[in-house]
């Protein structure tokens, strides 16, 4: 129903900077929230940060917070995030994810991207 797509991924050493991008396609709710999820190996997926479809509100993790920053290009059904002073602790998979609101969106989002690898080497 709805594809997203993610792509900005790769490795980098520590203190460095990444911009995961996350276009999406198909049927879907103009109005759906967007947001990053990770899984780092042998940890659950967890919230990154995520914004509503008119971008007045935004939520981070608190382990990014100050560091990462997260925007969308509304026009282009498009989502970045802004991934600075990057840490070892920060290797995961990114997972681009949609909801209807932001609620669903740090919830159960229903919309999934494949994810892109991130690696932070010390």
């Amino acid at each position: 129903q709805v594809q997203l797509v993610e792509s900005g991924g790769g490795l980098v050493q520590a203190g460095n900077s990444l911009r995961l991008s996350c276009a999406a396609s198909g049927r879907t709710f103009s109005d759906y929230a967007m947001g990053w999820f990770r899984q780092a190996p042998g940890k659950e997926r967890e919230f990154v940060a995520g914004l509503n479809w008119t971008g007045n509100m935004v939520q981070y993790a608190s382990s990014v917070k100050g560091r990462f920053t997260i925007s969308r290009d509304t026009a282009k059904n498009t989502v970045h995030l802004q991934m600075n002073t990057l840490n070892p602790e920060d290797t995961a998979i990114y997972y681009c994810a949609a909801g209807k609101t932001l609620v669903e969106l740090t919830g159960h989002p229903p919309f999934w991207g494949q994810g892109t690898q991130v690696t932070v080497s010390s």
